[in-house]
Formats: C-alpha cells, sequence, structure tokens
C-alpha cells in the first residue's frame, strides 16, 4: 500500500491492509495500476462486467431452452433464406459472421499502424472496421424485420417455444446495441485520428497526450470484445 499510511518506518507494504490502504492508494498521484494507463485498466474492468452480463444472458437462454417442454424452434429453417429458388440455412448468419471476424483483422491493424503514428492509415482502418460493423447491423436489422414480419413476438412465435422470441430478440439486441456504440466510436476516434488530434494534442473529448495513440487500442479492446461475444452467440444460439 501507499508509503503514506505506514505506522512504522519499517513495515512492509505487503503487510498492510484493509480499506485505509486502498483509500490511500487511489488518493495518491500513483497510478493504482502501476503499468496499465487508467484508461485501458477501466475498459478492463468494463468488459469484465460486460462478460458477466452477457453470461447471464446465455446461462438463461440455455436454461430456458433445456427446461421448455415444448420444441425449440429449429435455428436451420428459422433463420434460412430463400435465395434463386433455394432454401439455404443460415446462410445470412454465416455472412454476418464472417463480417464481424473480418473487422477484427482491420482493427488490429488500426492499431497497428497507430503505435506506429501512422495517422493516415489508422484512420482509413478504422473507418473500415466501422463500415463492417454497420453492415453487420443493417443485416440484423434486415433480419429482425424478416422474423418480426414472420409473426416472431417476444411471447411467441409459429414454430414452437414461446421463449424464443424473447430470447432472441434480448440476446441479439444487446449484442446489436454494443456494435452500435462501436461503431460511433470508432468513427470518433478516427475523425481525431485523421486531423491529427493527437499529434498537436488538440484538446476535446478522448484526447490523450501528444503523440500518444493508446485511445485506439482500447477501441480495439471493445471491439474485439464485440467480436468475441458474437462467436458464444452463433455456437450457442444458431447452432445448437
Amino acid at each position: 500500500m501507499a508509503e503514506t499510511v505506514l505506522t512504522n518506518p519499517g513495515q512492509s507494504t505487503a503487510q498492510l491492509e484493509g480499506w485505509r490502504g486502498i483509500a490511500a492508494d487511489w488518493a495518491s498521484d500513483q497510478r493504482a495500476f502501476k503499468n496499465v494507463s487508467w484508461g485501458k485498466a477501466m475498459m478492463w474492468i468494463f468488459l469484465l462486467s460486460d462478460t458477466f452480463i452477457f453470461s447471464c444472458f446465455l446461462l438463461s437462454y440455455m436454461t430456458a431452452r433445456m427446461s421448455t417442454t415444448v420444441p425449440w424452434p429449429n435455428p436451420s429453417e428459422v433463420f434460412a433464406l430463400n435465395i434463386a429458388g433455394k432454401h439455404i440455412p443460415l446462410i445470412l448468419i454465416a455472412i454476418m459472421t464472417f463480417i464481424l471476424i473480418s473487422s477484427s483483422g482491420t482493427m488490429a491493424m488500426a492499431v497497428n499502424f497507430g503505435y506506429r503514428r501512422d495517422r493516415v492509415r489508422t484512420a482509413i482502418l478504422m473507418l473500415v472496421t466501422a463500415a463492417f460493423g454497420a453492415t453487420f447491423v443493417g443485416m440484423q436489422a434486415f433480419e429482425w424485420t424478416k422474423l418480426i414480419m414472420e409473426g416472431v413476438r417476444p411471447w411467441g412465435n409459429p414454430w414452437g417455444a414461446a421463449q424464443f422470441g424473447a430470447s432472441f430478440f434480448m440476446i441479439t439486441g444487446f449484442h446489436g446495441t454494443h456494435v452500435t456504440i462501436g461503431v460511433i466510436f470508432l468513427i470518433a476516434i478516427a475523425r481525431k485520428v485523421f486531423r491529427g488530434d493527437f499529434d498537436v494534442e488538440r484538446r476535446g473529448f478522448f484526447t490523450s497526450r501528444k503523440g500518444y495513440y493508446e485511445i485506439v487500442e482500447i477501441t480495439g479492446l471493445y471491439w474485439h470484445f464485440v467480436d468475441l461475444v458474437w462467436v458464444f452467440i452463433f455456437a450457442f444460439f444458431y447452432l445448437w
């Protein structure tokens, strides 16, 4: 703990316990996380809390699915599309998954170029990532519209267990909201990178120290988390 709370000069910092030491650390001018910036630490804490929320949603969905006595709708039929007269199962979901996973690649490259201080390539790759995300959200909106027109509601659906609609709209809607927020955040940061805000230390939201592109990495952490969550949703909701 912080030296300011030591009662004995020879007392080891490892011996201090309790709220007094915690309060002193957080009130001091030192970083509580010695080798990690506050922005990155807070993003990790946020992602950890979000992990608990998504885990609760998926566990609730699995509990409802395994406990219902009514047959669960077959995802291969529910999420199929008729293309050129052929009934193709899960084709839209496969394309959405490919787009979102590809966006992780462009985001990783944006972070790489950000730490090289190549602002033009960083901004372009962040905008490409945002375009992938916007495409994903648009396809999800099409999926929602299709299912609503076919009679899917949070309280029922034409194919089986009534819990299907509530589970689908809750999980995919919550994830889609995260993607939408990420797209907005990507566009905002890409604009600041392209203008050179981080090179001249122009004051404003999310402007860090001069020549420091850590905010790009923090944005990448959020985006990779959103992509990872979709992998679990895809596995448990669409493939199970």
